[in-house]
């Protein structure tokens, strides 16, 4: 895997263990009633979309280790170019349904490469 492969992977894990974090004691109706709340949601899943999106140009190979990859890109496509249509529900189902299972296999693509050979700081061009 190389350096930009990693820092995409990266990007991934920040933002699912971000969603992942800020769901775990909120149910639907909290995100359905917190429009920022939603708006942040949406946000990491671009970002999460957009990564693997990269990823598969960088590094086919890692790529195809992440099965769910076209769906995840189709996702991301939907919430930016499809938001006026966009169902709370299926987001929320996305978070519950799927959002586990990513967070996982990323972070057993990432545990390959030991921090120290990751560096100090994110390998990846991430915002803090």
């Amino acid at each position: 895997m190389n350096e930009r492969a990693k820092a995409l992977l990266f990007d991934v894990l920040e933002s699912a263990r971000g969603i992942h974090g800020w769901c775990a004691n909120r149910s639907f109706h909290d995100y359905e009633a917190d429009r920022q709340f939603r708006r942040a949601v949406e946000r990491e899943f671009e970002i999460m979309g957009e990564a693997l999106n990269r990823l598969a140009a960088v590094d086919a190979a890692t790529a195809s280790r992440i099965p769910e990859l076209p769906r995840i890109v189709g996702f991301r496509n939907r919430i930016i170019h499809g938001y006026d249509t966009l169902d709370d529900a299926t987001v929320w189902g996305v978070i519950e349904g799927h959002l586990p299972s990513l967070l996982s296999q990323v972070e057993r693509l990432m545990a390959q490469y030991p921090q120290d050979a990751l560096g100090d700081t994110p390998p990846g061009p991430r915002r803090t």
